[in-house]
């Protein structure tokens, strides 16, 4: 039997045919539109997204030469914090999707800091307040779209993040489609308490959000429903996950201690700690790792770095250095370091560990010397020593030294920026064979739920390693070019003043 994983990502779509070992046998990806109204606004169409969710159904499954028969159930795995609101009766988004790296709502997070800190609530959900999760995007979308929080008390609005978005129309839409998310992201609105793993009405009166709005909170692993009139008709939708929580668990990061990194978009670093509920107090977010069933919920601590993969995007985007994301390796490999030059890719504010929305993006240690070849070399670097700040600030937390690094994602396939990672860090960097382990994790969960899978040791049975990254640079350079980083950091801060 076949499980289908769909990956709604925040720069594409993807499904992925996975057959019983674990291995890929099909995939369909189709990029979707990045809306920059402005600085700091980034959105999504929502229907755009669904559209492409059903072109890469078929592309998969095409590939696969896999029917439907031979399903026995699909994961959605996801782009966690971006908020969705529709109408229940047509489906009709009221508005674009708001991303998760959006800054619009600064002056909702502000404001609610004022009384208390942007550590407010970080008892209850694990979060600081920030423009980063899903209440204040619902909170900016009622107030700032005409007629909706009206329609929003009525009951005739919803909101979701794309896994309920998605979930909702493969199950049938307006006819009868259900409207539920799992603990993995409902753990990143700021509107769940980590305990009792459902909706706060203390969260909900502080954003000013009807709880009719919101989905009904799950495990991660259950049988949700079953899709209506599409290719995959008739198959169970058997597992949701956030797309690092899913991460983690496709590389079968399962228990407390075990962590993995993903390099995507951004660069999410994951470590488990257990039935136990770990408050930082060093940077770093308190999440839901992931809930099986009716199993007690495992968590997580998680640095979240906003701009990695995305800055790559920048190079080739936006100063056309690169005409494909890959050449950024190349061209790094055109110079021997980096000449001297830093970039702290700010473009948001800084997430973990600092927390710091007034930061902007800067290029420091420009000479006439430097190049374009530098430039690819310090945005590599850049991703690097962005989690070498997270790994100092999980160590911070738990006294736990890191032994090796797991680590996926698209970024992972570059050689040259694994070897720098590792170079960083200290420690070996460890690359597995499936590196598209949000989609496996996703897959890995429905397969429980089916009983593709039996227990969690046959899929730590799975896991293959396929490269290994050991440290070259001697410690004393190591930390040299760590202290210069941070100096660079701090040059970013206090840029925005309004």
């Amino acid at each position: 039997m076949h499980i289908v994983a769909i990956d709604q990502g925040t720069t594409s779509t993807r499904a992925i045919v996975f057959d019983d070992q674990g291995r890929i046998v099909g995939t369909g990806q189709q990029e979707h539109e990045q809306i920059f109204a402005g600085a700091g606004l980034v959105e999504h169409d929502a229907s755009e997204i669904w559209q492409n969710v059903l072109t890469v159904i078929d592309s998969a499954l095409a590939q696969a030469g896999v029917a439907k028969t031979d399903v026995a159930g699909i994961g959605i795995t996801n782009q966690r914090e971006t908020a969705i609101v529709w109408d229940r009766r047509t489906g009709e988004p009221v508005h674009n999707a708001i991303v998760w790296q959006d800054t619009r709502t600064q002056d909702v997070v502000d404001a609610l800091a004022a009384d208390g800190g942007v550590r407010r609530f970080a008892e209850k959900t694990g979060l600081p307040l920030a423009t980063y999760f899903s209440a204040s995007k619902i909170s900016w979308i009622l107030r700032n779209v005409e007629g909706v929080r009206e329609r929003a008390e009525a009951g005739d609005l919803l909101f979701g993040t794309p896994d309920t978005w998605v979930l909702w129309n493969l199950t049938g839409g307006a006819d009868g489609g259900v409207h539920a998310t799992d603990v993995t992201n409902a753990s990143r609105t700021l509107l769940m308490d980590l305990r009792t793993l459902d909706w706060d009405d203390e969260l909900l009166a502080a954003f000013d959000i009807p709880r009719r709005m919101l989905p009904e909170i799950r495990s991660s692993s259950e049988v949700y429903g079953h899709v209506t009139g599409t290719a995959l008709d008739g198959v169970p939708i058997a597992a949701i996950l956030g797309d690092q929580q899913a991460a983690t668990f496709g590389q079968a990061a399962f228990d407390a201690g075990e962590s993995k990194n993903t390099y995507g978009t951004g660069n999410f670093l994951i470590v488990g700690t257990g039935e136990q509920i770990v408050e930082s107090e060093n940077g770093l977010i308190t999440t839901v790792a992931y809930r099986l069933g009716d199993d007690a919920p495992r968590y997580a601590l998680e640095g979240s770095i906003a701009v990695t993969g995305s800055l790559v995007q920048w190079l080739r985007d936006n100063l056309g250095i690169i005409s494909r994301a890959p050449e950024v390796e190349e061209l790094a490999l055109t110079v021997e370091d980096n000449g001297g030059v830093h970039i702290v890719p700010a473009f948001s504010g800084l997430f973990a560990p600092y927390w710091r929305p007034d930061a902007r993006g800067a290029i420091l240690g420009l000479t006439r010397f430097a190049n374009k070849g530098h430039i690819a070399r310090a945005a590599l670097e850049a991703v690097a020593f962005q989690t070498r700040e997270v790994l100092d600030a999980v160590a911070a937390d738990t006294g736990m030294a890191l032994a090796e690094l797991r680590v996926d994602g698209g970024m992972a396939a570059n050689a040259t920026l694994l070897q720098i990672q590792a170079d960083v860090l200290g420690v070996p960097v460890i690359r597995p064979e499936v590196i598209e382990t949000t989609a496996l994790g996703a897959a890995y969960a429905a397969g429980l739920a089916v009983g593709v899978w039996k227990d969690l040791d046959e899929l730590r049975a799975m896991w293959r390693e396929d490269a290994r990254f050991e440290p070259a640079a001697p410690e004393e350079d190591r930390e040299r070019r760590v202290a210069r980083w941070r100096k660079a950091v701090t040059r970013t801060f206090d840029w925005v003043d309004d």
